[in-house]
């Protein structure tokens, strides 16, 4: 059987899902120094936005049929860290940052909705 590789463009839009992704991947990692220890929620959360972020620019077959569905998983996984932070988060600085790239991921990711 022969596995056909799909390839992904990358436009402005995604490139702002690439960027605002790893921004809060970044942070989310970097609260662990903040913290002066390892959060496995924090880290967590950001192995999942890594492994949304692969999941959906891979260019695989297997991952190239459900990209809308990755990226719907990928909303809802966002706007779930945000209502999380909002009932028990910390209000720091770099949290309200986060926030703004994670509002900034969701918008991105529903107007790349039309790509498939």
């Amino acid at each position: 059987m022969e596995t056909q590789v799909t390839s992904t463009r990358i436009g402005p839009i995604q490139a702002g899902i690439i960027v605002t992704t790893l921004i809060t991947v970044l942070i989310h990692l970097y609260l662990n120094v903040l913290l002066g220890e390892f959060s496995l929620l924090f880290t967590l959360n950001a192995l999942g936005y890594l492994a949304l972020l692969v999941a959906l620019f891979l260019p695989h077959p297997f991952f190239a049929q459900r990209r809308s569905l990755i990226r719907w998983v990928m909303i809802g996984y966002t706007l779930f860290t945000i209502v999380s932070w909002a009932f028990m988060g910390s209000r720091i600085t770099i949290a309200y940052i986060d926030k703004i790239a994670e509002v900034a991921l969701v918008i991105l990711l529903w107007l790349d909705r039309s790509r498939g």
